[in-house]
């Protein structure tokens, strides 16, 4: 039990060195770009795996490759960057004792959701823009967003490899939470079941909300 606790403080230890508010903005930058891509490849390439055929078609030369590419690296890591470091940010602020971890919990939610859905909605208007994408039609590009995201959270997409790229830097906001709301350190596995608990709200928050926009577009025709 000790061996787990002290574990969990060096970890915390390391994030609050490496990921504070106070860093240089560029040391920050890098230090979030790492994470985040810790967090995107590995899910990029299991969805890549879990897709018979893929890997050999985007391998195979040609155009494929060059989309998928230009997808993940627009698209996909703004989307993963700016997730983690609001989810960072606040972990900063809840270790700093200015909000409660409760307030901290909620609001890490809604940031995920709403920073989600916003910059999946920026990203594919700025593509219909710059590149063509959805017949080049901004409009439709938005239309899209919705059941877009509803298939993210069954890893459906790449959109759903984007979404769980992003658990790896909310378990540590979790771990703090779970532990300031106990008032002693809790040890990495509570920490984790908070934060998949956390995830799983998370995506289902994403999912309605999509159902929802998508259901309004409809009835407006």
């Amino acid at each position: 039990m000790r061996r787990a606790a002290d574990i969990e403080t060096a970890i915390l230890q390391a994030l609050d060195r490496h990921f504070a508010p106070g860093l240089p903005a560029g040391r920050f930058a890098r230090n979030l770009l790492l994470l985040s891509l810790a967090g995107l490849l590995p899910a990029v390439a299991l969805y890549v795996a879990l897709n018979p055929g893929m890997a050999a078609h985007l391998l195979a030369g040609g155009a494929a490759g060059g989309r998928f590419l230009r997808q993940v690296l627009t698209n996909g890591l703004p989307v993963v960057f700016a997730v983690n470091a609001a989810s960072l940010l606040l972990y900063a602020r809840l270790r700093s004792g200015r909000s409660g971890p409760g307030r901290i919990v909620a609001l890490d939610l809604l940031a995920r959701v709403g920073l989600f859905l916003a910059l999946h909605a920026l990203v594919f208007a700025g593509s219909a823009l710059a590149f063509g994408s959805f017949g080049g039609d901004p409009v439709q590009a938005l239309r899209v967003v919705a059941p877009t995201l509803m298939q993210a959270a069954a890893f459906g997409n790449l959109s759903g490899a984007y979404l769980y790229a992003t658990v790896i830097a909310a378990l540590p906001l979790h771990v703090a939470a779970l532990a300031g709301w106990l008032g002693r350190p809790v040890g990495l596995g509570a920490g984790l079941a908070l934060g998949l608990l956390a995830f799983a709200l998370q995506a289902a928050a994403l999912t309605a909300l999509a159902a929802l926009i998508r259901l309004l577009q409809g009835a407006a025709g």
